[in-house]
């Protein structure tokens, strides 16, 4: 596959690569190349040529919570624990239902690849059947990722409560039948938050990760009401990053904890040591009133971060959304803290972009053996009046753009339509 555009990516946070008018040729999955001239070998193939488009990587949305999407936008009046009460849980008890479950993950699934984003690493619900559907559909829709079984076993309404032997049955089969059955998606472990998991869950799931060496994704000192129940809970453990630590659920590289607002010096030690990814959700964090992430302070640091959306604590599963958020966010929070730079945004753009798709391996760049993720944005027609430079394109798309300037996506080298009819 050959194509012909503007090819716009963040290899590194201070970093922004541009070429324009190129040609990328892709084999398979991989990029062969991107060249200024088309080389003689490639002459008479066809050119998918996109003309003025911008052609940026594809999104991955490292946090983000699939049961939750109807109840974006709703709720933010109140505090974290007490919006996961009183909105939360109940819409999650409903996923026992595997027809409402299947309705809603597909207009999730419609609504990730319209705006862009063709990877990420879900929550479900503590519902296996419900979960590993998730799944298969996610395979089908052309998409990519990791999708967690979510396992509570304290502290829950008595229907999301789970037996802690089920739990880690059922996350077991799942890790197991997902490898048997699925190419492009796998299940990540997913303990819900320290206070819904026991140290027996905890202990078990950390075992599980060792014996199949599957990933982590959790939640980290999001709200000080957490962080402090948590040390209420685990007194004789230090910190809250310790007691993940404690039952092996930081797994070497293969972990994302979300969130890290309210990390002491020695939990970043362990973070960087560990290399977990910290996914940074600026709309959620505003939204429920839980902090504002020193992101700048935490990347010069040395820890892994990345922007995530965190629906429905964010308000919109649109990344390009998120990655201006982090942008506004981090400038406010260098007018409080003024030795703290603040991020430009395409900064952001790459931490929703190489940073996130690390994850995944060779994700996230045009260059030679990643795979080609891409999404093709046309200008818009509101600004045709005047010429725009590629990157002052990518920036307006990232701040004003939404579903209707993405004319093309592309995951894992295939062009991808959309998935499901509704």
């Amino acid at each position: 596959m050959i194509l012909k555009g503007n090819f716009i990516w963040a290899p590194a946070l201070d970093q922004l690569e541009v070429r324009e008018h190129a040609w990328l040729v892709t084999e398979g999955e991989k990029i062969i190349g991107l060249y200024d001239q088309l080389p003689p070998e490639y002459a008479g193939q066809s050119v998918t040529d996109w003309g003025e488009a911008i052609i940026i990587p594809g999104f991955n949305d490292m946090h983000i919570h699939a049961p939750q999407f109807p109840n974006r936008g709703i709720g933010y009046d109140v505090r974290l624990l007490e919006w996961l009460e009183t909105y939360t849980f109940p819409l999650e008890a409903r996923y026992r239902d595997i027809e409402f479950a299947e309705q809603v993950w597909k207009r999730f699934l419609n609504r990730l690849w319209a705006t862009g984003t063709l990877r990420f690493s879900a929550f479900a619900t503590i519902h296996k059947d419900a979960a590993w559907r998730l799944m298969e559909l996610t395979e089908q829709a052309g998409l990519r990722g990791l999708v967690g079984k979510v396992n509570m076993d304290r502290n829950a309404p008595d229907n999301l409560r789970e037996e802690t032997e089920q739990s880690l049955a059922d996350t077991e089969e799942l890790i197991c039948r997902s490898r048997e059955e699925l190419k492009h998606v796998g299940l990540i472990l997913t303990p819900r938050f320290v206070p819904s998991t026991t140290a027996k869950l905890m202990d078990g799931l950390g075992q599980l990760g060792e014996k199949y060496d599957v990933p982590v994704q959790s939640h980290l000192s999001e709200n000080p009401s957490e962080v402090q129940w948590v040390k209420e809970l685990h007194p004789d453990i230090p910190t809250y990053t310790q007691v993940y630590e404690a039952f092996g659920l930081l797994r070497q590289d293969k972990t994302i904890m979300a969130h890290g607002i309210y990390l002491s010096d020695g939990e970043k030690e362990i973070l960087r040591e560990k290399g977990v990814l910290l996914a940074h959700c600026p709309f959620s964090n505003s939204n429920v009133s839980s902090g504002v992430m020193p992101l700048r302070r935490d990347l010069e640091e040395g820890l892994r971060c990345c922007v995530a959306s965190d629906v429905a604590g964010g308000h919109t599963a649109a990344m390009n959304r998120s990655v201006a958020a982090a942008a506004a966010l981090s400038k406010l929070n260098w007018l409080n803290h003024p030795e703290e730079r603040h991020l430009k945004v395409t900064e952001s753009f790459h931490l929703a972009t190489r940073a996130s798709g690390a994850f995944f391996g060779q994700v996230g760049c045009f260059e030679p053996g990643f795979d080609f993720d891409a999404l093709v944005v046309m200008p818009d027609r509101l600004d045709d009046l005047l010429e725009r430079t590629p990157v002052e394109r990518l920036e307006q798309f990232l701040y004003d753009g939404d579903d209707r300037h993405i004319a093309a996506r592309y995951c894992g080298g295939a062009l991808v339509e959309q998935p499901f009819t509704l």
